[in-house]
């Protein structure tokens, strides 16, 4: 017998996640689940109710075993595919990481649905995922509360105006030998594209989306305030060469200039001795380089660094202390934007820009998930507030039919934060 019985957004989504399976319209379709949803709940619903052989593919371990958790607590059994978990078994039900079936992908032939979650990481134009959905005709159904990737682009810039490679022709802005005239130059810039308008793409249309707004009324999201700290100035900061990231010795030059590891201990002091007296229950910090990660735990007694070099059992260790009060606070370097499931966590310090929307989504969504008497808030020194503005005003939008677009309500104006060049 299951613990669990759906909140009506998520029998919606399952109801049309399993018609999707069972019709005969192709096509691969993408449920939007925002942070704190109960995504793993809903992915254990529908792989549940299909019959046939389901796969259920995750990025990481730690995925992984929320998602598995969430099937076993229906009372269902599922096989374990994954090398990190020391499981190489296979059955009706499959969940696995992508990286330990990529070099087997016959032994999951027979596989009639495909159930991807954190399927933004599925790049159209090649790797691992593309290459186990093309091996066998078949639906898949991807999951993620963020449904966009960060392309760069090459392309010339005009008057102010950026125009991408293919959108204006050669012989108005170039001389017989490739030289820009006409007030034009070269530019790279980035944009975010949705997973229905990449080209090629994977995901052709938007199955069900449950929007923040709707979850943060019904009470089934935290509420979160928002503290924007003029340390670093990203108008300081180079773009790198793709135009995809901010260029690291010129981001390093900037914390130089704001002294950031000094103004950063400071900032997680005053937070950890609040003026209303109300202690917070952890702060995590994400910081760019393991410098000030490292540095801010040497001003602080009881915190502690996670980076991607930590070992196994001691990042296990670090996280249960951090969850049992035993760490007050953590600071790490980009590896617990996802997979981190603390609901008691009421603080995150942004101690770093970012040009991406979904960074910027997965760090906030660490303190999304509701837990009694909690109010979250976002410290902000890296002017991601003036960039993207409160993650609870993303809208998903459809202005012509089949495209979409998220909007952004971003220094008092509703504005596109895909598909627009930057």
């Amino acid at each position: 017998m299951s613990k669990f019985v759906l909140r009506e957004y998520q029998q919606q989504a399952s109801d049309i996640a399993v018609d999707f399976f069972r019709s005969k319209a192709k096509g691969n379709g993408i449920i939007i689940a925002p942070t704190g949803s109960g995504k793993s709940l809903l992915i254990a619903d529908i792989a549940r109710q299909l019959n046939g052989n389901v796969i259920v593919l995750q990025p990481s371990k730690e995925i992984l075993e929320q998602n598995l958790a969430k099937l076993q607590s229906y009372g269902e059994t599922a096989e374990v595919y994954s090398a990190s978990m020391k499981k190489k078994n296979i059955g009706r039900i499959t969940y696995a990481t992508i990286k330990s079936v990529i070099n087997h992908l016959e032994l999951f032939d027979e596989f009639a649905a495909v159930i991807i979650d954190e399927c933004h990481e599925v790049n159209s134009e090649g790797g691992q995922y593309k290459d186990f959905i093309e091996k066998v005709p078949r639906k898949v159904l991807g999951l993620t509360a963020t449904p966009y990737r960060l392309y760069a682009s090459q392309g010339i810039e005009v008057d102010g105006k950026y125009k991408p490679n293919g959108s204006f022709k050669d012989e108005d802005y170039f001389d017989e030998y490739g030289r820009p005239i006409n007030g034009a130059e070269f530019a790279n810039r980035c944009v975010l594209k949705f997973l229905t308008r990449t080209r090629p793409r994977i995901f052709s249309r938007i199955l069900y989306n449950i929007g923040i707004d709707t979850l943060l009324q019904q009470g089934y999201l935290a509420r979160l305030r928002y503290f924007p700290i003029n340390v670093i100035n990203p108008a300081n900061v180079r773009k790198n060469s793709t135009g995809r990231d901010y260029d690291e010795r010129s981001l390093f030059a900037e914390y130089e200039r704001c002294s950031l590891s000094q103004q950063l201990a400071s900032i997680v002091k005053r937070l950890l001795n609040p003026k209303d007296g109300v202690p917070r229950r952890g702060i995590l910090v994400f910081t760019r380089f393991i410098a000030e990660s490292e540095a801010l735990c040497r001003a602080i007694p009881g915190s502690a660094v996670l980076t991607g070099e930590t070992k196994p059992k001691e990042r296990k260790r670090i996280i249960e202390d951090f969850k049992s009060g035993a760490i007050k606070v953590l600071a790490n370097v980009g590896v617990l934007t996802t997979g981190f499931d603390y609901p008691e966590l009421d603080t995150i310090v942004m101690a770093c820009p970012t040009m991406s929307l979904a960074k910027w989504y997965q760090c906030v969504g660490r303190i999304i998930r509701p837990f009694p008497e909690k109010r979250g808030w976002v410290v902000d020194l890296g002017g991601n507030i003036e960039r993207f503005g409160y993650v609870e005003h993303l809208r998903l939008c459809e202005p012509k039919p089949g495209i979409y677009v998220i909007n952004g309500w971003v220094n008092g104006e509703w504005k596109p934060l895909t598909n627009e060049y930057f």
